[in-house]
C-alpha cells in the first residue's frame, strides 16, 4: 500500500515469504481484489480466459486480521467469485453451478445442482450475454447479505456451433459451444432469488406477454432490500425495470423506456439512498444524457442536458453531492470530465484540456487519477485532490516522448470531408516526412466504422501510432474517417444506420476516397482500405462496391453476411432477416465478389469464437466461383484478436508487405 499524497510505501499487505510460512506452495497469484471492508484479499493463480471478458482459476481468500490464506476450492476453477458485503462470505460459479464458501466456518454450499455444460448456467452468463451485453457475473448479492439472486440460462435448444484446436494430436480438439446466430433460439433465462438461511428458492415474475426476451442486468436497491431485474425485447428497443420486494412478495415497476430504433445497455445507473433517489443514463432526448428518478420511479428531471454525449458515469460524492461524469461536450473527438451538482445543477470542468481526459476516482471521491492524452501526445497520468488544485505526477510517458524525436515522427492532423449529402465527416491524416504536395502518394485507409463507435479521436493510438508512423516513413499518407453511424454525435446521427447496417457507412468511406483521390498529392491508382472485425466487414464492402477508387483492402476476421452473425448484436441494429431481408441482402459483401477488380488480403483466426471462420469460408467460396483472385492468411487455435505466440507481429508484418507490394 502507498500513500496516495505523497507516493511513499506505507505498508505490505503481505508477502510470497509469509504465505510460504503458512504452508502455501502454489504458483504466484495472477490478480487481487479485496472485501468491502479491505479486511481480506482475494487471489487468483492458473487463470485461463475463456471469452472475451471471462477466465477462471482457483481462488485463495487472504485475511489480513489473521493473517492466514484458505483456498475457495481445489478440486475445480472457479469464476466470478464476490464477496458478501460483510466479507465473511464468497459466491462463485464452479461447473455452470452457483456456490458459496463461509469463511469462517470453512463450509461450501451448492446453492444450484442443476448446472450442466452446454445446457444449464447459473449465475454465470452465455457467450452471447457476456460479448454483446458485457454480462459475465450473473449473481447479485443482497446488501444484507442473507439472500442471492441470480439469473440461470437454459441454452438446451441452442444451436452449437464447432471449432478445432490444433496441438500437434493426430486428430484436432473439437471444442463446441452454444452460439446463437440471426433469428435462432436464444437462451430461456429465468431469475431466481434464494434465501441463505431456508435454501427458499422462488423465481421472479416476466413482464406480461413477454415470451422472447434478454436479462441483460440485476440490481439490488439499497434501503429498501429489493431485488430490481432488467427485462429488455429481443428487438432489443423496449426495456423494463421491475422491482421486487421480498419482504411483502410484490412487484412495481420502476422504469419503462421504448426506443423507434433500440436501446444500448449500460451500467450507468446510482442509487442515492440517503435520499431515496436513483441516477440513470437515458437517449431519451435524442443525446445519452443522465436523469434523476426517485426510488417510486418518478423522473425529477435532467442532470446533465446539451447537444452533447455523456460517455461514462463516474458516480457521486455523498458529502458534496456531486455527480462526476466524462462528456463529449466540446467535440466528438475530445473528451472532458466533468461535475454536476445535485442540489443546484452547476456545472464545473475538472479536466479540460484539449484531447481526451479521463478519471479514476477513489471510493470516497476525495481523489482522482487523471489521465490526459492527444493523438500526438501520449497519456500522461496524475493523482489529484478533488476540491484542491494539488496534484502529483505519477506517469510522464517522457521516454516514449524521445523515441517520436528518435524516429521522426510526424504529427497526425485532423480535418473534416464534407460528404454529398451536406455530412460533415471527422477525419485524421498522417503524412509522410518531407511531404511534396507535388507528388503524388498512395494512401491507406484504417476504418472500423460499427456503431457508436470512433477513430478518430484525439487519444493516443499505441501500437498503431507507431505503425502509421513507419508506413509514412514507407511514403504512406494514412487516412481515417469517421462515417456515419460512429459515436460522440447524437441519437439521429448514431442510428441512422438501423435496419441499413453498411449502406451509409461503405458510402462514405467510397465517398471519401473519390474525394482524396482528386487530390494532386493522392496517387488515385493506389488507395487503399484496412479494418478488422467491423472494419473488415467494411473494407470488403468499400473495395468491392468502390471498385473504381479502391485498389486494394485488407480485412482481418470480417462480418461477410449479417445473417452468420449472432442474434443479440445484430438483431439490434438489423431485426431478424426474417423482417428485413433486404437489409441483410443488400450490404452483404459475399453478394459482390464480381465486381473485385483489385487486390484483397483477407485473414481469420480458426478458433475465432465471435466472428466465425464460417464468414471468410464463405466468402472464399464466392470469390472462387467468381474466379476472381485474392490472398488469404489464416491463424489456427487464434481468436478474434489474432494474438499471442508471435501472431500479432506475424499478421502486421504480412499487412504492411501486402501494402508494400501490392
Amino acid at each position: 500500500m502507498y500513500d496516495i499524497e505523497t507516493g511513499e510505501r506505507s505498508e505490505s499487505v503481505f508477502t510470497r515469504t509469509e504465505l510460504e510460512n503458512m504452508g502455501y506452495r502454489g504458483p504466484n497469484f495472477q490478480d487481487y481484489s479485496f472485501s468491502p471492508n479491505e479486511k481480506k484479499v482475494l487471489l487468483s493463480t492458473e487463470t485461463e480466459k475463456i471469452y472475451r471478458y471471462s477466465k477462471k482459476g482457483f481462488y485463495y481468500v487472504f485475511d489480513r486480521e489473521t493473517r492466514d490464506i484458505q483456498p475457495l476450492d481445489t478440486l475445480a476453477k472457479q469464476l466470478y467469485p464476490t464477496f458478501d458485503p460483510s466479507g465473511q462470505k464468497v459466491a462463485f460459479v464452479m461447473e455452470n453451478n452457483l456456490y458459496v464458501k463461509d469463511l469462517t466456518s470453512g463450509n461450501l454450499t451448492a446453492i444450484t445442482e442443476n448446472g450442466e455444460w452446454n445446457k444449464i448456467i447459473c449465475g454465470a452468463a452465455d457467450w452471447v450475454y457476456e460479448e454483446e451485453l458485457k454480462l459475465t457475473r450473473a449473481f447479485e448479492w443482497s446488501p444484507d447479505g442473507n439472500s442471492i439472486a441470480y439469473v440461470e440460462f437454459n441454452e438446451s435448444e441452442v444451436p452449437e456451433f464447432s471449432m478445432k484446436f490444433y496441438r500437434n494430436d493426430p486428430y484436432p480438439e473439437k471444442y463446441s459451444f452454444k452460439y446463437p446466430k440471426v433469428g435462432e433460439t436464444n437462451s430461456k433465462v429465468q431469475v431466481f432469488l434464494v434465501d441463505l438461511a431456508t435454501k427458499d428458492k422462488m423465481s421472479m415474475d416476466i413482464p406480461e406477454g413477454w415470451r422472447d426476451f434478454y436479462i441483460p442486468r440485476l440490481y439490488w436497491m439499497p434501503g429498501t432490500n429489493e431485488l430490481i431485474v432488467s427485462y429488455l425485447n429481443r428487438l432489443q428497443n423496449h426495456l423494463i425495470l421491475k422491482a421486487y420486494d421480498p419482504k411483502t412478495s410484490t412487484y412495481r415497476k420502476l422504469l419503462e423506456e421504448k426506443n423507434r430504433y433500440y436501446i444500448s445497455i449500460h451500467d450507468d445507473l446510482i442509487f442515492l439512498p440517503q435520499k431515496k433517489q436513483w441516477i440513470w443514463a437515458s437517449e431519451r432526448e435524442g443525446w445519452n444524457q443522465l436523469f434523476l428518478y426517485n426510488y417510486e420511479g418518478e423522473l425529477l428531471g435532467n442532470l446533465t442536458k446539451g447537444s452533447y454525449d455523456v460517455t461514462d458515469c463516474y458516480g457521486v460524492d455523498p458529502e458534496s453531492e456531486r455527480l462526476f461524469y466524462q462528456a463529449a461536450t466540446r467535440t466528438p473527438m475530445d473528451r472532458e470530465v466533468l461535475s454536476v451538482s445535485l442540489k443546484t445543477r452547476k456545472v464545473d470542468t475538472l479536466l479540460k484540456l484539449p484531447g481526451w481526459n479521463s478519471a479514476t476516482f477513489s471510493s470516497d471521491f476525495n481523489y482522482f487519477i487523471s489521465r490526459h492524452a492527444t493523438i500526438n501526445t501520449p497519456p500522461v497520468y496524475h493523482v489529484q485532490h478533488t476540491n484542491e488544485d494539488a496534484s502529483r505526477l505519477l506517469i510522464d510517458n517522457e521516454r516514449t516522448k524521445k523515441m517520436k524525436d528518435k524516429f521522426n515522427a510526424q504529427p497526425i492532423e485532423f480535418a473534416t470531408i464534407a460528404s454529398s449529402d451536406s455530412v460533415n465527416l471527422n477525419a485524421f491524416f498522417l503524412y509522410p516526412p518531407d511531404f511534396d504536395s507535388t507528388q503524388q502518394y498512395p494512401v491507406l485507409m484504417h476504418v472500423y466504422g460499427g456503431p457508436n463507435s470512433q477513430q478518430v479521436v484525439n487519444n493516443w493510438k499505441g501500437s498503431y501510432y507507431w505503425w502509421f508512423q513507419m508506413l509514412a516513413q514507407k511514403g504512406f499518407i494514412v487516412a481515417s474517417v469517421d462515417n456515419r453511424g460512429t459515436g460522440a454525435r447524437g441519437e439521429n446521427f448514431r442510428k441512422l444506420t438501423y435496419k441499413k447496417l453498411g449502406l451509409y457507412e461503405s458510402e462514405d468511406q467510397i465517398e471519401a476516397a473519390r474525394i482524396l483521390s482528386s487530390q494532386s498529392h493522392v496517387d488515385p491508382d493506389n488507395i487503399s482500405i484496412f479494418g478488422w472485425s467491423y472494419g473488415g466487414y467494411l473494407s470488403s464492402l468499400a473495395l468491392l462496391k468502390g471498385d473504381d477508387v479502391f485498389s486494394a483492402a485488407i480485412a482481418v476476421a470480417p462480418v461477410t453476411n449479417w445473417k452468420w452473425y449472432d442474434s443479440i448484436y445484430t438483431e439490434r441494429f438489423m431485426q431478424t432477416y426474417r423482417q428485413n431481408e433486404e437489409g441483410y441482402d443488400t450490404n452483404a459483401p459475399i453478394f459482390y465478389v464480381d465486381r473485385l477488380k483489385g487486390r484483397y488480403l483477407l485473414v481469420h483466426g480458426l478458433a475465432d469464437d465471435n466472428v466465425h471462420f464460417q464468414h471468410t469460408a464463405e466468402m472464399s467460396n464466392a470469390l472462387i466461383q467468381a474466379n476472381k483472385q485474392f490472398d488469404t492468411y489464416l491463424y489456427p487455435n487464434r481468436n478474434h484478436g489474432i494474438y499471442g505466440d508471435n501472431a500479432r507481429r506475424h499478421l502486421f508484418n504480412k499487412i504492411t508487405r501486402f501494402l508494400e507490394q501490392k
